[in-house]
């Protein structure tokens, strides 16, 4: 009896040996870090390095934290820019813990974390966007042109197609809101590493307008063309009339030049052929009274002619063999 006794009294002890062995260890992994609380209150500094380690048991409890880089994704918001246009932003940002013991003592999980990031930075981020206009925001860097269309710029006083001056870029505005975020987040124990827009948009209704401007603003192009080839058409009509018209000018002049030529080489040859003799003479004049009848006279036509008229002369001779 007394034997078995003591062997469920070694049995005991080695149970609670093995129990104490038990609580007192704790292991862990590359990816975390631990803090240590007796009674609720932090004890020591923060267990970063991985592997099995003691605690006191059962009045000391373990909470495990992320060493990886962990992501911050915001909501999209609606914002106002500075030249009051809504628009929707949805950033992201990278995140560690840096200092485990504020970090517990003042946030406990990572769902408090986000929530803090979500104030924090989505404060910086909305007061980023309304100290910056719209074209700063979706403009990657100040040194890179802006490509203007000179067509809506051309001899207008309009504002259409035109653009303010890039004095910094949505690069330096990141970098902006990362420099104003990263201290308030630090006195957490958070390491801000990133923070960048992932998507902006326009709001809907001024998503409409914007798209009723770029109508606008094709329908001018496409009217300064047509009033452009208009008025190249009317050009070209006038320059085709004038050079039409010194052609057939030109054509004219030519036409005439040899229309007097021939005619003076034909009396030439005419007045050789009928001066040669009084016959010849004579029978000229009558070949041309002929043509004269025939281009003066019709079945309609009625003449009064004095006796002693040249045109007269012929047809007063026609008679005469019938008089005799």
């Amino acid at each position: 009896m007394k034997s078995a006794g003591q062997l469920i009294f070694l049995a005991t002890v080695g149970l609670v040996v093995l129990l104490l062995l038990l609580g007192s260890l704790y292991r862990l992994d590359e990816t975390e870090q631990g803090i240590i609380t007796q009674f609720g209150k932090p004890v020591g500094n923060a267990v970063t390095n991985a592997g099995l380690h003691f605690k006191l048991p059962f009045i000391q409890e373990v909470h495990r934290l992320e060493k990886r880089v962990l992501r911050w994704d915001g909501r999209p918001t609606e914002m106002p820019t500075k030249d009051k246009t809504y628009i929707l932003v949805d950033a992201f940002g990278r995140w560690r813990i840096r200092d485990a013991q504020p970090y517990f003592l003042r946030l406990r999980d990572e769902r408090s974390a986000q929530s803090r990031l979500d104030d924090i930075l989505g404060s910086e981020i909305r007061n980023a966007i309304a100290k910056h206009e719209l074209i700063e925001l979706v403009r990657t860097t100040k040194d890179r042109e802006a490509m203007v269309d000179d067509i809506l710029q051309g001899g207008r006083e309009s504002n259409a197609g035109q653009l303010y001056p890039i004095r910094k870029g949505r690069a330096l505005v990141e970098q902006e809101i990362f420099a104003s975020a990263a201290p308030k987040v630090a006195v957490f124990g958070i390491e801000l590493l990133d923070i960048r827009f992932k998507r902006i948009n326009y709001n809907p209704s001024v998503a409409l307008r914007i798209y009723e401007r770029m109508i606008s603003e094709r329908q001018q192009i496409a009217e300064r063309f047509r009033s452009e080839g208009a008025g190249e058409a009317a050009k070209i009509l006038g320059q085709k009339q004038k050079d039409l018209q010194a052609i057939e000018s030109e054509a004219y002049r030519k036409i005439q030049e040899i229309r007097g030529a021939a005619d003076a080489r034909a009396t030439e040859i005419y007045a050789r052929a009928y001066n040669q003799s009084e016959a010849a003479a004579g029978f000229y004049a009558f070949l041309k009274t002929l043509e004269t009848y025939r281009t003066a006279l019709s079945n309609d036509t009625t003449l009064i002619l004095t006796t002693d008229s040249d045109l007269f002369r012929l047809l007063k001779t026609l008679d005469a063999p019938a008089a005799r």
